[in-house]
């Protein structure tokens, strides 16, 4: 069945063999400076976005995507909850996938999860968190309005110096968030995600920014030791989101490049 084609925004010329995959999840277009910036760079870039709320839901759709709009295996570059879809569908359809890109990746074990929130907080004044929390538990983030104003704290508590780039429209959708992120938590406490990732067998590389609230270690050293073809870089004075820092974003696509360049990771 081929997806609607309002999934699939195309950047640059075919033949497209790189798609970006958003984070959330359910925040459907944050990844579209990547594909613009790529796309100026001489590649075909699709922005691949996910409409279902549930991961078998969002593994088949991205499969349709990818066998719709791509001639051959496509090098998936995800981030966030987009790296943890990227390696499930990896792993489950092989003949798709050339190579691995992960940006920004959630801990693949429960044990380096403890204090992500912890960081988050302790960087917003009380007032500050208190408001991001309230517009996450309530309805806030269904108007334009509290969305963007929800958008501007978690830049101000995951990111290191934001270089204030204008910044992509998002279209968040609670009912994805709610459906999928529940289902992907308890895959990673009982094991299973990892379990499903050590099947990968393309090469990864995996791009974190060290000031990110989400710790490195927690996907360095789970995938390094699963994967036989694994990679890592961490990225200096870089938060969540590297392409919109100031200090990082250079070396965010210089790595880039080089990872689509060569056969293996970075």
């Amino acid at each position: 069945m081929k997806p609607a084609i309002d999934t699939i925004r195309r950047h640059g010329n075919p033949p497209f063999s790189v798609a970006v995959l958003h984070g959330g999840p359910g925040a459907a277009g944050e990844m579209a400076p990547v594909a613009q910036e790529l796309a100026t760079r001489g590649h075909g870039v699709l922005e691949l976005l996910q409409t279902k709320a549930s991961i078998a839901g969002q593994t088949s759709e991205l499969r349709q995507q990818l066998e719709a709009a791509c001639a051959g295996p496509a090098v998936l570059i995800g981030f966030s909850w987009g790296a943890w879809l990227a390696c499930l569908l990896a792993a489950r359809h092989p003949a798709l996938v050339s190579k691995l890109l992960l940006i920004g990746s959630a801990p693949f074990s429960d044990e380096f999860t403890a204090g992500i929130q912890a960081v988050r907080q302790s960087r917003l004044p009380p007032a500050e968190w208190q408001e991001l929390s309230a517009l996450f538990r309530g309805s806030g983030l269904e108007t334009p309005v509290g969305l963007s104003r929800a958008l501007e704290l978690l830049e101000k508590a995951e990111a290191h110096a934001p270089a204030g780039l204008h910044p992509a429209p998002i279209a968040f959708d609670r009912s994805i968030f709610e459906g999928v992120w529940p289902e992907a938590t308890r895959m990673r406490r009982s094991g299973e995600l990892l379990r499903t990732v050590a099947k990968i067998r393309c090469p990864v590389a995996a791009l974190h920014g060290d000031h990110d609230p989400h710790p490195a270690t927690g996907v360095e050293l789970p995938l390094r030791g699963i994967l036989p073809d694994f990679s890592f870089r961490l990225l200096q004075r870089c938060g969540h989101k590297p392409w919109i820092e100031k200090h990082a974003r250079a070396d965010f696509f210089q790595a880039l490049e080089e990872t689509l360049a060569w056969p293996g990771g970075l």
